[in-house]
């Protein structure tokens, strides 16, 4: 198997509801982003796939969600933006792009700061 990971960043403030401490109250991170592809095989140029396709899509995604308050955009209307409900959504929309024979989005994991980090990925 090979895989790549590509590191990105954006900013936005949240608060988390149904929770009890500093995270009730509105407050913003600067998060990093890291995307991972794993696939069983490279395309005629020896890539399992373009960084800059990679890269260019998770700008795409990440324009969406940056330097807003996540909780007002429509995604997280009925759940909470945490770390690991962003990481699902992050994983869901680049899988949807991505994803193609031979190279799949494996994992994002989201860093809400230098030692906390959610991950999402499926079996």
């Amino acid at each position: 198997m090979y895989e790549l990971k590509v590191i990105t960043q954006f900013s936005a403030a949240h608060r988390l509801e149904n929770f009890y401490g500093k995270c009730e109250a509105l407050h913003g991170h600067n998060w990093k982003v890291e995307v991972f592809l794993q696939g069983d095989r490279l395309d005629d140029a020896g890539l399992l796939l373009d960084f800059g396709v990679v890269k260019s899509q998770a700008r795409q995604v990440l324009e969406e969600i940056d330097h807003k308050y996540l909780n007002e955009l429509p995604a997280f209307q009925r759940q909470n933006p945490s770390s690991e409900n962003l990481a699902r959504y992050l994983f869901e929309r680049l899988a949807a792009t991505l994803n193609r024979p031979g190279a799949q989005v494996s994992r994002v994991n989201v860093w809400e700061s230098d030692t906390s980090c959610a991950s999402y990925y499926e079996d």
